[in-house]
């Protein structure tokens, strides 16, 4: 049941404003500040759609690093063949922003909903800067959105959603986390494949990002790089250089580094595989703060941590507010605070980043301690939200004193 509601104009309008200039920003209208952010899509993205395009995965590239429903976004260009694939690509990321507004205002007019998810999306997606627009993640996002308001209402729904969703860029597997129907999961398990069938007999190479992605090292911005920013201070000789498509230390200590963030994933993984053991109490917002706590989990920990990936933590984020009922109000803070020094990082002064100087070295630390803060916040309000206190123990029967006769 929905309540009939007008339409947020300030919102809607704040929306509109935001969204003008960050596409004047990918069009260079404007220049913003630091390396161009959009080269990724008029180099590597084209790139790759002209290899798509024949037929095949791009095999011999290293940098293709994403599950086989990839190549549709990259493909999407094509479905606006009266612009040039860069500007298509920016069009269809803008139309990608709307459709989580409009999936947001949607959910929010609903019994039980409010439309602070959607102010959540308004204001956190431009804390990133024009890198939103400049990588298909915001289109993952909408789909991944689209999933889990589909929630427990339309389980099959979201069992498709999910599974298309991770074939796009594998982490909103995670989002099933919370899913308490075997629908949602074994509609999840089909469609996710049939689909990468699909691909694998259609294209060559589907699967070839597994090797490249496992090949990866320590990137410049993640957890785990603070340990080399901070040695580089001390004499450490590694390198910062460009490898696998990201910005990695390479040198002494680094596979051992890049194994600890596997290791604290893996942590991470048992943790929540211990809390979906021992929930007991599930809400309809359960889902949703499930899912952002998961793919929190896994950013903060992960040897990568591009700018981009905090997309995909406003777009949950999002979500959980549009209950009223959810308790992720101030681990949702500390991601857009997050959001706002991350466009810092990068690309703004990301040169200090890669110098590993005194102003890229605290951005860094505020940035992932904000995301560590906000990852341990969650975890808790989470389990204590769904996971119920153990009874305490019946207080043992004192012994009655007999009384003895008097003088005796």
């Amino acid at each position: 049941m929905t309540s009939a509601r007008r339409l947020p104009f300030g919102l809607l309008t704040a929306w509109g404003a935001t969204r003008l200039l960050l596409l004047l920003f990918v069009f260079k209208v404007y220049v913003f500040p630091g390396p161009d952010v959009t080269s990724d899509v008029s180099v590597i993205y084209q790139g790759w759609y002209e290899i798509l395009r024949t037929g095949t995965y791009p095999l011999d590239d290293v940098t293709w690093q994403y599950p086989p429903a990839a190549a549709l976004a990259i493909l999407s260009p094509a479905l606006l063949p009266f612009l040039d694939y860069t500007s298509a690509f920016f069009v269809l990321a803008f139309l990608a922003d709307l459709a989580v507004l409009a999936l947001l205002l949607h959910a929010g007019n609903r019994t039980g909903k409010t439309w602070r998810g959607a102010r959540v999306w308004v204001v956190g997606l431009p804390l990133l800067g024009p890198t939103v627009y400049a990588r298909y993640d915001v289109m993952v996002t909408a789909v991944a959105v689209a999933a889990v308001l589909a929630g427990s209402r339309h389980p099959r729904a979201m069992g498709a959603l999910t599974a298309f969703a991770a074939l796009l860029k594998v982490w909103p597997v995670l989002l099933l986390l919370g899913a308490r129907k075997r629908t949602a999961w074994a509609w999840a398990a089909g469609t996710g494949l049939a689909l990468a069938a699909l691909f694998a007999v259609s294209m060559p190479g589907a699967f070839a990002f597994l090797t490249f992605q496992r090949d990866r090292g320590t990137e410049v911005e993640s957890l785990g790089a603070l340990v080399f920013h901070v040695a580089r201070q001390f004499g450490w000789n590694g390198e910062v250089l460009l490898n696998y498509g990201s910005v990695e230390f390479l040198g002494d200590h680094v596979d051992t580094v890049s194994n600890a963030a596997l290791l604290l994933s893996g942590v991470a993984f048992a943790w929540l595989l211990l809390w979906r053991v021992r929930a007991r109490r599930f809400a309809p917002h359960t889902l949703a703060d499930a899912a952002f706590v998961a793919v929190l989990m896994f950013t903060a920990t992960s040897r990568v941590i591009s700018p981009q990936y905090m997309v995909w933590l406003v777009g949950l984020a999002a979500v959980c507010l549009c209950f009223r009922a959810s308790r992720m109000g101030l681990p949702t803070v500390l991601v857009l605070v997050a959001c706002f020094v991350t466009v810092l990082e990068f690309p703004v002064w990301f040169s200090h980043v890669v110098a590993s100087d005194g102003l890229g070295v605290t951005l860094l630390f505020l940035r992932n301690g904000l995301l560590v803060l906000a990852t341990l916040l969650a975890a808790f309000e989470l389990w204590h939200d769904t996971v119920p206190r153990p009874a305490p123990a019946p207080l043992p029967d004192q012994p009655t004193l007999a009384k003895e006769p008097l003088g005796s």
